[in-house]
């Protein structure tokens, strides 16, 4: 398969698709068109921001710094408000924040604004905190937030202290009702009897991709699921739809319909039912990141697959790599 290269100046801090047109929002709100012709916003953010999210109505944007403790909250290139995360560790793990849409509309931020333990869940619009209450929360690192695409649920693929990557799963509407819930160990059970979760991806609104690493905790229990395993959960059956072992680490994964974009060294698709890989671009360099914590300052680039899952497009030195990927 092809690598189409779009050579840019400056480094791309972030990268989405908006239709045809690649964007850094990150970066000032900069756009790559399919005719070659670019444009940059007059507002810049600075060079600390390397990481965007949309809202699922295109209306909203978050950027944030990775490993650091800000965020912004955009409308269009103008700034609605700033997000925060605690200091502790965050030099250490991916800022935590995702955005999403509930079932009756409402758009949503989920984020740790005040404790790197707790989730805590605003109206997008407004700001308005939805989840007050009594918490008691467990020592968990929640990182990698993804709201399901249906709203249902939400999927944290942090770590605990030791440090060990795990994934847990929380039903919106229960926390909304009840916030302490968000302080549990969810839906998902993957602990520390298990292999180490490395990353883990929504399919659809009930089936998760989780990709394991080589780590285990306890060399005297049989691990369930077991090293290098990429499996697909089901959210509502509670029980595993696939289980594959692997022949390599799979870093960071992106969903794209049956199939997930694994991001380790270079870009593969595979195939989340065997684990089969489907195609690769081994010129296009990703970085050696399988967790959320951690990996000695070399982490994933800017990285985006299109809405209709035919193009992924990754950030190199000098431009952006585009490829189109196999139906």
């Amino acid at each position: 398969m092809g690598v189409e290269f779009v050579a840019v100046g400056g480094r791309v801090q972030s990268l989405c698709w908006e239709g045809d047109e690649l964007v850094d929002f990150a970066g000032g709100e900069r756009r790559w068109r399919p005719d070659g012709t670019s444009s940059c916003s007059l507002v810049g953010f600075g060079s600390r921001f390397d990481r965007v999210e949309l809202s699922p109505s295109g209306r909203f944007a978050v950027v944030s710094e990775d490993r650091g403790t800000k965020a912004l909250l955009l409308e269009g290139a103008e700034v609605v408000r700033e997000l925060d995360r605690s200091y502790y560790h965050s030099a250490d793990f991916d800022y935590p924040v995702a955005l999403g849409r509930l079932p009756d509309g409402r758009e949503i931020v989920v984020h740790c604004p005040d404790s790197y333990e707790v989730l805590q869940i605003d109206d997008l619009c407004s700001g308005q905190r939805l989840t007050v209450g009594d918490r008691t929360p467990q020592d968990v690192f929640h990182s990698r937030l993804s709201v399901g695409p249906d709203g249902r649920y939400l999927l944290s693929a942090g770590w605990l202290w030791h440090p060990y990557g795990i994934a847990r799963v929380y039903d919106l509407a229960q926390a909304l009702a009840d916030p302490s819930t968000l302080d549990g160990d969810g839906l998902l059970p993957l602990s520390s009897t298990g292999a180490e979760v490395g990353s883990a991806c929504w399919l659809d609104g009930d089936r998760i991709a989780v990709a394991t690493t080589d780590e285990v905790l306890d060399d005297e229990e049989v691990p369930d699921p077991g090293p290098r395993q990429l499996g697909v959960w089901s959210v509502s059956g509670q029980r595993w739809l696939h289980r594959s072992v692997v022949e390599h680490p799979l870093g960071t994964l992106l969903a794209r319909g049956d199939q997930v974009v694994s991001l380790y060294d270079h870009p593969r698709l595979i195939d989340t039912g065997t684990g089969a890989v489907l195609a690769q671009w081994p010129e296009v360099k990703v970085g050696q990141q399988e967790g959320s914590f951690g990996c000695g300052g070399v982490r994933t680039p800017p990285v985006a697959v299109s809405a209709d899952g035919s193009r992924l497009a990754v950030a190199q030195d000098g431009g952006i790599a585009v490829m189109e990927l196999p139906r």
